[in-house]
C-alpha cells in the first residue's frame, strides 16, 4: 500500500477547471506540513539565551574558547568584559550563520527542484532537519550544537519550496489563497512554537539538561511532517515543465547568491523601463534594509529581556506568544484589508512606527513600556514585508514574476544573515540601549526612500 501511495504521489498533479478540489488539497497539505515544521523550528527561540548561559558554564572546549578571544580582544580596546554580554555576540553568530546558509542553499534547493521536482527535493530537506534536531538532542557541547544549527541552516529550503509548490499551481485564485494560508502557518507556529518549547523546557525530568525535551520534540515533528509529506504530498511540477539541464539550473540560481546581481535586478531589469527599473531597485534596497535592522532585533530581544527583566524561558514563551497573537489579529483585520495601491503607504507608516518601537524596548524599565514597544514591533511584522512584496510582485512581466520573487527572497535572505551578528556586536559593545536607538534612527532611511517612490508615483 505505501507503495502504491508513493507511486500515485509522484506523478505530477493534473489541474483543469473541473478539479479545483486538488489545488484546495495541495493547499491543505501544504499548510499543514509548513505548520508541523514551524512548531519544531520554533521551538527553540525561546530557549536560545539559556543554551548559550548552559554552555558558558558547561563547556570546556569551542565556547570557552570563544569567550577567552573575545575577552583578550575586550582587553586590547581597553574595554571592560561582561561576559553576560558574549551569549548576546554568540547568539548573533549562531544566527548569522544559520540565516547565511538559507542565503546560499535555499537557491540551490530550488534549482534542484526545478530539475528533480518539488516532491524528493522536499522529503530530501526534512531528513536533514531530522538530522538536526537529533544532533540538538544529543549535544553535551557547542561544538555539536553549532554543527546541528549548519545542517539546519543547510536544510531549511523546505520553506522556500513551499512557496514554490504553491506557485506551481496553474489557477491565480488557488496561488494566491495558498500564499496568504503559508502567511498564516507561519503566524501560528511562531504562535504556539515558542510557548511550547518553554513549557517543555520547565517540564525536565531529574538530571535531564532543560532543552533535551525540545529537541526531541522538534524531532518527532520533523518525522511527522516526513511521513505527511510521504504519504500526502503530490508531485506539482510535470516533467514537461522541469529546467532539462541541472547546469542551466544552477546557473540561474547563482543570480540569487550574487549581492551586485541581486541588488540590481540583474536577472530581469535588461527588458523594463528605466523608471519601472529604479523602482524595482529602490524597493529591493528597501527591503534589504528593513530586514538587515528587523532581524537584529530578532536575535537580540530575547537576550535584553533574558538580561533586563530576569525572563524565563517560559516568560519568553508569553512574551512570543503575545507578539504572534497581534501579529495574527493585525494581518486579519487591517493588512489583509489594504486597498490595492495604498501598500507603499501603509509600509511607510509600519516602518515609521518601528522607530518609537525600538526606542521604547531599548530603553524599557517595566514591563508596561516593554510591551507597548513589542505591540508596535507586531504591527510591522504584520504589514510591512506583506505590503512591499505586493508592490514588487507588480514588476516585469508575467514569466518574470517568479524571477523577481526570488530575488526579493534572497534579498531578505542576505539581510537576516548578516544583521543578527551586526546588531550583536553593536549590543556586545555598547549596551541594548545604544545598539536600539542606532538601529530606530537607521529606519528613517527605508522611510525616506519608500517616501521618494510614493512622490515619484504621483508625478507620472
Amino acid at each position: 500500500m505505501l507503495r502504491e501511495k508513493y507511486q500515485e504521489n509522484r506523478r505530477p498533479l493534473k489541474e483543469s477547471s473541473g478539479h479545483e478540489e486538488n489545488s484546495n488539497r495541495v493547499i491543505t497539505i501544504v499548510f499543514v506540513a509548513l505548520l508541523i515544521d514551524l512548531l519544531g523550528f520554533t521551538l527553540i527561540l525561546p530557549l536560545l539565551p539559556s543554551i548559550l548561559d548552559y554552555y558558558s558554564k558547561n563547556d570546556n572546549g569551542l565556547y570557552r574558547n570563544l569567550q577567552h578571544g573575545v575577552d583578550w580582544f575586550s582587553e586590547a580596546i581597553g574595554m571592560p568584559p561582561e561576559r553576560k554580554y558574549n551569549a548576546v555576540l554568540f547568539g548573533g553568530l549562531i544566527g548569522s550563520v544559520f540565516s547565511m546558509l538559507q542565503f546560499f542553499f535555499s537557491p540551490l534547493t530550488g534549482a534542484a527542484s526545478d530539475c528533480f521536482g518539488r516532491r524528493p527535493v522536499m522529503l530530501l530537506t526534512v531528513i536533514g532537519l531530522i538530522a538536526s534536531y537529533f544532533l540538538w538532542v544529543i549535544s553535551r557541547s557547542f561544538e555539536l550544537f553549532l554543527f546541528s544549527r549548519i545542517i539546519g541552516g543547510i536544510s531549511k529550503g523546505n520553506v522556500s519550496l513551499s512557496t514554490a509548490i504553491i506557485a506551481d499551481l496553474q489557477n491565480p485564485k488557488a496561488r494566491s489563497k495558498g500564499m496568504a494560508m503559508i502567511g498564516v502557518a507561519f503566524s501560528l507556529g511562531f504562535t504556539f512554537g515558542p510557548t511550547l518549547g518553554a513549557y517543555l523546557a520547565m517540564e525536565k525530568e531529574k538530571g535531564e539538561i532543560f532543552y533535551v525535551k525540545a529537541a526531541t520534540f522538534a524531532v518527532m515533528f520533523a518525522v511527522t511532517e516526513l511521513a505527511f509529506i510521504f504519504m500526502l504530498l503530490p508531485e506539482t511540477l510535470s516533467k514537461e515543465q522541469r529546467v532539462s539541464s541541472v547546469i542551466s539550473g544552477f546557473q540561474s540560481a547563482a543570480h540569487l547568491i550574487s549581492p551586485l546581481a541581486l541588488f540590481q535586478f540583474s536577472a530581469v531589469n535588461q527588458r523594463m523601463e528605466s523608471h519601472s527599473r529604479e523602482n524595482l531597485k529602490t524597493l529591493g534596497l528597501v527591503y534589504f534594509m528593513y530586514l538587515f535592522l528587523f532581524s537584529g532585533l530578532e536575535y537580540t530581544l530575547g537576550f535584553l529581556v533574558h538580561q533586563h527583566f530576569q525572563f524565563s524561558s517560559m516568560e519568553q514563551g508569553k512574551m512570543f506568544f503575545f507578539i504572534g497573537i497581534s501579529m495574527a489579529v493585525i494581518q486579519g483585520g487591517y493588512t489583509r484589508k489594504i486597498k490595492p495601491g495604498n501598500e507603499l503607504k501603509a509600509a511607510k507608516m509600519a516602518i515609521l512606527l518601528l522607530v518609537p518601537a525600538f526606542l521604547l524596548i531599548g530603553w524599557s524599565n517595566n514591563v508596561i513600556i516593554l510591551s507597548t514597544g513589542l505591540f508596535l514591533y507586531s504591527f510591522a511584522s504584520a504589514v510591512v514585508v506583506p505590503s512591499l512584496s505586493t508592490v514588487v510582485s507588480g514588476y516585469g512581466l508575467i514569466s518574470q514574476k517568479g524571477t523577481v520573487m526570488g530575488i526579493l527572497r534572497s534579498l531578505g535572505a542576505l539581510a537576516r544573515a548578516v544583521g543578527p551578528i551586526t546588531a550583536a556586536t553593536v549590543y556586545w559593545l555598547a549596551g541594548a540601549e545604544v545598539c536600539f536607538t542606532v538601529c530606530a534612527s537607521l529606519f528613517l532611511l527605508p522611510f525616506i526612500l519608500l517616501r521618494s517612490i510614493q512622490e515619484q508615483k504621483k508625478v507620472e
